[in-house]
């Protein structure tokens, strides 16, 4: 086993005492000292250099234990901004955010039918307008993208949607912009996004079920994000939960996402003259349609199929679903629920949290922005 350089060490030093300062915003060099059992020279010379990188700042006094007052250190949270987009719905959406997960500017740009290079050029066209919107330095670039991707080196394998076949975008990206970019599944960006802002932040274990065109789930192990070896950790979108069921993309038949995805729930209504709208199913179940009602409680029961072999397999304690399907309210949840209770070991299942997400349409970017965070600062 080769000993750590002097540099590795000093890197991985800074590295911990930033993720301090970022975890308990608000905290004393002597008190980091304590926390990560680093000498005290260490501590201030390591604190000066993320001052003077424009990472942390001296935000005031602390209360004093009988000495002279301590002085109290933040990160600087506006001092660079995250790139973050989410290639995942009919708009390819992107924000600057900045050091504490706030979208501070967003854009859009219609995608429905973009395949291809000219949904690469899509990409760099949003890129494109953010780099010129940010008010400081950019950090990295972020993207959750659909489709089979190596977070190792940003290679999108396969993106069915997006006609991409072995797309090196993380090399494209750094290439043109000359920024560090990051690329990973948008389900899997979603499952970090919730573990770093929002219900997960209390977890080291979370699974996250993004529901929509699609269905996808992230996954993160105590505190890491489970990838798997082929990178497909969480397709549970193809597997098949309703034998004899609807035809689905991938050839199988009764696929999770032929039954319960927002497709399956747009087939309970019907608009004259048009194609339904997610909007006009909601406002079928809320006016009690029966029809729309008996498809929430289908649909939600394949749900906790799958949620029974997460939980079966896993033996996590939070689930969290994302999604519009969130506006269907407890119900649906409940449904899940006692179906997975029925199909896994119940005690297994009432150890389990099962919710929904808060962050709505905007986790993959937060997910986006907390990949930034996570390799080029070191604190998520």
């Amino acid at each position: 086993m080769k000993k750590a350089t002097r540099q590795q060490t000093r890197n991985h030093n800074m590295r911990f005492v930033l993720k301090t300062i970022y975890e308990k915003n608000g905290i004393s060099r002597a008190d980091i000292a304590r926390v990560t059992h680093l000498a005290r020279p260490t501590v201030s010379t390591i604190v000066q250099d993320l001052i003077d990188g424009n990472l942390v700042v001296e935000t005031g006094l602390g209360p004093s234990a009988g000495g002279k007052p301590p002085t109290l250190l933040e990160v600087e949270t506006d001092a660079y901004r995250m790139l973050c987009i989410d290639l995942g719905s009919r708009r390819f959406r992107g924000a600057l955010v900045n050091l504490r997960g706030e979208m501070t500017s967003q854009t859009q740009l219609p995608a429905l039918g973009c395949t291809g290079d000219e949904a690469l050029s899509l990409v760099y066209e949003l890129v494109d307008q953010l780099v010129a919107a940010s008010p400081t330095p950019l950090l990295g670039i972020g993207i959750g993208t659909p489709g089979l991707v190596d977070p190792r080196d940003g290679m999108v394998r396969q993106a069915v949607n997006l006609a991409w076949q072995r797309l090196p975008l993380k090399e494209l990206l750094q290439a043109r912009y000359s920024l560090p970019a990051h690329v990973v599944n948008d389900s899997q960006a979603a499952a970090l996004g919730e573990f770093t802002f929002g219900a997960g932040r209390d977890n080291r274990n979370l699974i996250l079920i993004r529901v929509g065109q699609g269905i996808g789930a992230g996954i993160v192990l105590d505190g890491q994000p489970l990838y798997g070896e082929g990178f497909a950790a969480g397709e549970i979108g193809h597997v098949v939960v309703a034998e004899d069921g609807p035809l689905c993309s991938c050839g199988n038949r009764g696929c999770l996402e032929t039954v319960a995805s927002t497709r399956a729930f747009l087939s309970a209504v019907t608009v004259a003259g048009s194609e339904p709208a997610w909007e006009d199913y909601v406002a079928a179940y809320e006016a009690g349609d029966e029809a729309a009602r008996e498809q929430a409680v289908r649909s939600g029961r394949y749900l906790g199929v799958a949620i029974a072999s997460l939980i079966s397999s896993l033996n996590v304690h939070h689930i969290v679903v994302a999604g519009r399907i969130s506006q269907l309210g407890e119900g649906l949840l409940q449904v899940a629920h006692t179906e997975a209770r029925r199909r896994a070991l119940p005690a297994l299942v009432d150890e389990t949290v099962l919710s929904y997400s808060l962050l709505g349409p905007d986790i993959v970017i937060r997910g986006a922005a907390a990949l930034v965070l996570k390799h080029e600062l070191g604190v998520v």
